[in-house]
Order: structure tokens, then C-alpha cells, then sequence
């Protein structure tokens, strides 16, 4: 017979699991303060908290009645909480041989009333409570008990919606080419940064025979929805792409999309284009981007026209490809409109890019240093990715 697993290794679960929802020493959010500040008018309570237990702090994840944000774990009425799965429940912490002499309760702030409900995590993992906390002592019916459970409960949601996002960025991650293919004469790097941990921005690539095909697209929404139209617009165009030349290939892809991007209301801007690495000559299609540019060896630089609408806006028009030739020395830079933003405007690809293209020493140089620039000049509210091939001197 298998051996039942001791405290420590309980606790060491309790503890990754709350790792896992990496909301740890985040920024204030409303959709956990809004329950808080619930709770602490529906019971009429000085102090009410999302407390997050870690191995030997609180977290106060939301407050209210206080500034503080952490605390010490020991002898902390949240830290005995957590160890069973009802309510705790203290009327008079002065009269509770557990609390009595706690400076918590001695001292200041004076805490005499306690109700805190465990908050579990997906598998049942207890990693914190929503508390409530006064000053002076009371009674707690079974009436406010099963209040308190259910703001508990919607707690709890959030925390399981962070959970999940964070597993469909490891996904969406997992999507990224990893490494750029070897191609004699020809340097490629990417990056994509998304703003809410997914997003519906993405970048490809693939080579084949005498081809390096190159796409970026932005799904014009935000969060798990757009990261799942994105992958299916990256598993679409990586199918059709190979095989056909870039404008068909957007054109298939869109039909083939119409009834997901109709029944989400979405739209896609996308650059998809296909390098001859021999010649230099790229064949592409920009459907609704516009936002790739092209900096020649002598510091020249040109933006490459949008060809057509995003896909999904008119299904059904003939997707035109373009040719430009990339000339010894040369860079192309596709971004998303994410590196873009400042306020209610839009920055000028050109202006942006020109600088950290010219002062870059290889491909991955120049998207490092063009996520810097964007960096400093946007407000990061969208997501942010480029791609950058260059050529080699001739």
C-alpha cells in the first residue's frame, strides 16, 4: 500500500499551487477589489481582504480598511484558516486561546473579529482566504456565512481565470517558432510580447527549397479569445502556405476562417510573404497591416502599402501580392500595431523603426532594440511583436 503524504508535502503543494496563479506581489486589480469593497459594506466590517498565505507571509491581494499588503504568515488568523476547508470563524479573538495574546490583537490594530473563508485553487488547494476583520466583536449567522461563501466562490473564479491563461500562454508561447531556419546570406529573429499574457498577436516562419515564407498577424481583439482565433489563423496559413504563392494563400485562408472570425465578430490584419533567398526578391500580401517597412543599406527607408482589407472584413476580394527586392544590406521590419500606440495616436512606422534598424548589428539585435524603442515611447497596452530579416553584405 502506497504511504499518505505528510504535512510538509502538503504544504509544498498548497504552496506551487499558489505559485502557479503568479499573482503574487502583482498590481492592485479592480475585479478583486470590487469584491472586497463588497464585502466590507454588505457586512458593515472595518477591514476585508483577499489574503494570499505563502510559506511565511500574507499577500493582500485587495484591501480594504488598511494599507498594508503583506504581513507576517505565524499565528496570523489566515495562516489557520487555510488549514481546513469551513469558514474560520472568531466572534471575540480576545476570548480565543488560539489569538488572545497575538500583538495583532494585544496591540494595534486591536483585531477582535475574524470571518475568513479558504479560497481553493483548481485542484483544491488551499492558497488564501477572503477575510473579514473588526475591531470590535460580533456574531457571525449562517445566513452571513453562506454571504461570504459566495463572494468567496466568485474569488475564486478569478483566480481559476488566471490559472487558465496562464496555461494558454505556455500554449500560445509553444506556438513561436523557437529558432530562425538557416539561410545562407540571411538573418531573421522575432519577438512577440503580448500585453494580458495572451494575446492575438503571432509570427511564423518556415523554409522550404529555394523559399523562406514569413508572416506576422494581429487578431483585432484581446486575451484567450483572440490567442485562439490566432492559432488557428497561424495552423491555416502554415498549411496552404507551403504550397501556394502568397496571395492565394491568404485568400484560401480566409475563406477557410470566415465562420470563426464571423461568430467572434473579428477581424485579422496579416503580412504574409515569401522570400527567394537566391535573388533577394520577396513576393508579399498585406492584408489590412500596412506596418511593414523596408531600411536600405544606405538608410533609406520605405513602408510596403497594405494590399487589401483585414481578413474577415469583405470575404470573397482577390488577395494581390506585391514584389520588392531586398538588396544587399537591406532590412525588412513587420510590427504590430502595439508598438505603435501612444495615447489616442498612432506613431509613424518609419519614425520609429528607422533609428534602432540603422544602429542594429543583426536581426535579433534590431528587435531587441525596436521593443525598446516601443518601449519607451507607447503605452503598452496592446500587444507587441515584430519580426526583421535582413541580408548579408554584399
Amino acid at each position: 500500500m502506497g504511504e499518505t503524504a505528510g504535512p510538509a508535502a502538503d504544504e509544498a503543494r498548497r504552496v506551487a499551487a499558489l505559485r502557479e496563479l503568479d499573482v503574487l506581489d502583482t498590481p492592485a486589480e479592480e475585479r478583486f477589489d470590487r469584491v472586497t469593497r463588497l464585502a466590507q459594506q454588505l457586512f458593515g466590517v472595518q477591514m476585508a481582504f483577499v489574503s494570499l498565505v505563502d510559506t511565511d507571509r500574507l499577500y493582500l491581494k485587495s484591501h480594504q480598511g488598511t494599507t498594508l499588503t503583506q504581513a507576517p504568515r505565524d499565528g496570523m488568523f489566515c495562516a489557520v484558516a487555510i488549514e481546513r476547508p469551513e469558514t474560520l470563524v472568531v466572534p471575540d479573538a480576545g476570548l480565543d486561546p488560539r489569538f488572545a495574546g497575538r500583538p495583532f490583537v494585544t496591540g494595534d490594530p486591536r483585531i477582535r473579529f475574524y470571518a475568513g473563508r479558504p479560497l481553493a485553487a483548481a485542484g483544491g488547494e488551499r492558497v488564501g482566504t477572503l477575510c473579514l476583520m473588526d475591531r470590535r466583536p460580533r456574531e457571525f449567522t449562517a445566513e452571513d456565512e453562506a454571504l461570504l461563501s459566495d463572494l468567496a466562490a466568485w474569488v475564486e473564479k478569478e483566480l481559476a481565470a488566471d490559472a487558465e491563461l496562464g496555461r494558454a500562454a505556455e500554449v500560445q508561447r509553444g506556438l513561436l517558432p523557437h529558432a530562425p531556419p538557416d539561410v545562407p546570406g540571411w538573418d531573421l529573429a522575432g519577438a512577440c510580447l503580448p500585453a494580458h499574457g495572451v494575446g492575438g498577436d503571432f509570427y511564423d516562419w518556415q523554409a522550404t527549397p529555394g523559399r523562406l515564407v514569413v508572416t506576422l498577424a494581429d487578431v483585432m481583439d484581446r486575451g484567450l479569445g483572440a490567442a485562439i482565433i490566432a492559432a488557428t489563423v497561424r495552423s491555416v496559413l502554415r498549411g496552404v502556405g507551403r504550397h501556394e504563392d502568397v496571395g492565394p494563400a491568404v485568400e484560401l485562408a480566409e475563406r477557410v476562417l470566415e465562420p470563426d472570425l464571423d461568430r467572434a465578430g473579428a477581424f485579422v490584419t496579416a503580412f504574409h510573404a515569401a522570400l527567394d533567398p537566391a535573388t533577394g526578391v520577396l513576393r508579399y500580401t498585406d492584408a489590412g497591416h500596412g506596418l511593414a517597412v523596408v531600411r536600405s543599406a544606405d538608410g533609406a527607408v520605405r513602408r510596403l502599402p497594405a494590399q487589401g482589407p483585414p481578413l474577415g472584413v469583405v470575404v470573397g476580394v482577390p488577395r494581390l501580392a506585391a514584389e520588392t527586392t531586398l538588396a544587399p544590406g537591406d532590412t525588412l521590419a513587420v510590427v504590430s500595431d502595439g508598438l505603435l500606440e501612444r495615447g489616442d495616436r498612432a506613431l509613424d512606422p518609419e519614425d520609429v523603426l528607422a533609428g534602432p534598424l540603422g544602429a542594429a548589428t543583426s536581426a535579433a539585435d534590431a528587435v531587441d532594440r525596436v521593443l525598446a524603442a516601443a518601449a519607451a515611447t507607447t503605452d503598452r497596452a496592446d500587444d507587441m511583436t515584430v519580426v526583421v530579416l535582413r541580408r548579408g553584405d554584399a
